[in-house]
């Protein structure tokens, strides 16, 4: 990787602290970011990447320190004026208007009105394709957010900020609902933007991914620095050490034992709504399947199919042997089934509420038999799904607000497992999350199966299924495509999922 230039920073953080009511978010950080360089960012979750962030976009101001851009103290700084200065983000959880197309979506985002405040709707599509095109996105501009998955929306994101020409871009975990495909999509835009003399800082639990795009990388622990270095400088070892100050596997645990009984068997399973066709598909107690293929392959639409939100209108679904039909999600909680969806922000956690009333949440009816209310009972349960999953909190009866990304995924896998599932369908259970929590979440899957949970895994992240599953099913175009046995290599998966191979099963 080339040098950039030191002749100034683009961006300067110096001495900067913030603090929310007790909690010392960041204490004293400094960094830089230069024009032609990719600046890495990581840590664990609650480290302080998030506050920085929101100090350089203009969201939150430091209660100490300095902000330089461009060579220029920022003393007030705003959305609107970091926007001005060339600041563009690139957030985990986009941030589209789901009720509008595309093209109206980028409009917004960057364009001003032409004379009477008409809007040329012609130019606009004819832009926004241009900027899908050039990230390799193939996504119509007159697509509505709304039946977008949540792949397709990081990719709209994307190129929103692309759009804008900033000089200094923030990628926050900009694949962490991308497949490989996507990845290498998003890489090479990353290089184009840094060739053309912009500073990308660049945050990602993925550390495989950090050593491959970035030229230096800053850790941040307990909301200080701990250490800039040069990519070359580390090893992944040492910069997990770093990371979390403590030694971490970076190995997930091993597959279970044998698997017992069949739980979920579907057979030649179908719904018109979503896509989903002729899907066979066997999970037994105790055991990890794993689902892998590309973005829109209809993992999420099977997994809906399941929970009940878009029912099966083909085939036939079987429960412990008996077939059965699930049309709500109620169906699906009575008969045991909970989905972990893929964003926490909409479906997993509300931020409004308390711990406590996310996690009970799916058991009302259970914990509350007579529909009166039992604060203690409540808190009491709560407080155990915390300490079992060793969320970061206040207590139950802290906001999820106030959590960390993966604390708060952490709290929707607690709300689900207080249901006590026979089958639990995880979709992109550690997105977004820090490698240590990434691996207790790991661990407590495999627990779960040794338990006699049956486990359906959907993940993006193809290391992750290989290393999870007991055995590993291929979807493409909505249906599956692939049984393979585990340890199978990732050529082979992605071989299947592009196509490139008939069906095995």
């Amino acid at each position: 990787m080339s040098d950039p230039c030191r002749s100034a920073p683009l961006l300067q953080l110096a001495g900067v602290h913030k603090s929310f009511g007790a909690v010392r978010a960041l204490k004293g950080v400094s960094f830089e970011l230069f024009g032609g360089e990719v600046h890495a960012l990581v840590g664990e979750n609650g480290a302080g990447k998030s506050t920085l962030v929101k100090l350089v976009t203009g969201a939150l101001r430091p209660d100490a320190g300095e902000i330089e851009i461009m060579g220029n103290r920022v003393a007030h700084l705003n959305p609107a004026r970091a926007h001005k200065l060339g600041v563009t983000c690139i957030y985990q959880q986009p941030a589209l208007f789901a009720d509008l197309t595309v093209a109206e979506n980028l409009w917004l985002r960057l364009e001003a009105p032409g004379a009477l405040g008409r809007v040329d709707w012609s130019a606009c599509r004819r832009r926004a394709g241009q900027w899908l095109e050039r990230i390799g996105a193939a996504i119509s501009p007159d697509s509505e957010i709304r039946h977008l998955s949540m792949p397709e929306q990081q990719l709209v994101e994307i190129a929103c900020a692309l759009g804008t020409g900033a000089r200094i871009v923030i990628m926050d975990e900009p694949t962490a609902s991308l497949t490989q495909k996507e990845q290498h999509l998003l890489f090479s835009v990353v290089r184009n933007l840094r060739q053309n003399g912009a500073g990308i800082l660049y945050i990602s639990h993925r550390l495989e991914e950090v050593f491959t795009v970035a030229d230096r990388v800053t850790v941040l622990r307990d909301g200080q620095s701990v250490g800039t270095n040069r990519m070359e400088e580390l090893t992944k070892a040492a910069l997990i050490r770093s990371m979390v100050g403590r030694e971490v596997s970076d190995t997930a645990p091993p597959c279970g034992g044998a698997a017992r009984d069949l739980v979920l068997a579907l057979r030649h399973l179908g719904c018109s709504a979503s896509g989903v066709r002729d899907v066979n598909l066997e999970v037994r107690s105790g055991e990890v399947v794993g689902l892998a293929g590309l973005v829109g392959a209809g993992w999420t639409e099977l997994a809906r199919v399941l929970f009940g939100i878009t029912p099966a209108d083909s085939g036939e679904l079987q429960l412990n042997g008996r077939a059965v039909s699930i049309s709500s999600p109620r169906d699906a909680i009575d008969r045991r089934i909970a989905y972990l969806p893929e964003d926490r922000r909409r479906h997993g956690v509300i931020l409004d509420m308390s711990l406590a009333q996310n996690i009970t949440l799916a058991i009302h009816r259970r914990l509350f038999p007579r529909g009166w209310l039992r604060p203690r009972a409540e808190r009491q349960l709560a407080g155990d799904s915390l300490r079992a999953l060793n969320v970061k909190a206040g207590g139950p009866d802290a906001l999820a607000a106030s959590l960390s990304g993966g604390n708060q995924q952490k709290v929707a896998l607690a709300r689900w497992l207080a249901t006590q599932p026979e089958l639990l369908i995880l979709d992109e259970p550690t997105q977004g999350v820090d490698i240590g929590t990434k691996r207790e979440i790991h661990r407590r899957i495999r627990d779960l199966a040794n338990q006699g949970v049956a486990v359906l895994l959907i993940s993006s992240d193809l290391p992750e299924v290989l290393d999870v599953s007991d055995r590993i099913c291929v979807m493409r175009n909505g249906t599956m495509v692939a049984t393979l046995p585990p340890k199978t290599g990732a050529h082979t998966v992605m071989a299947y999922a592009l196509g490139q191979k008939g069906a095995a099963v």
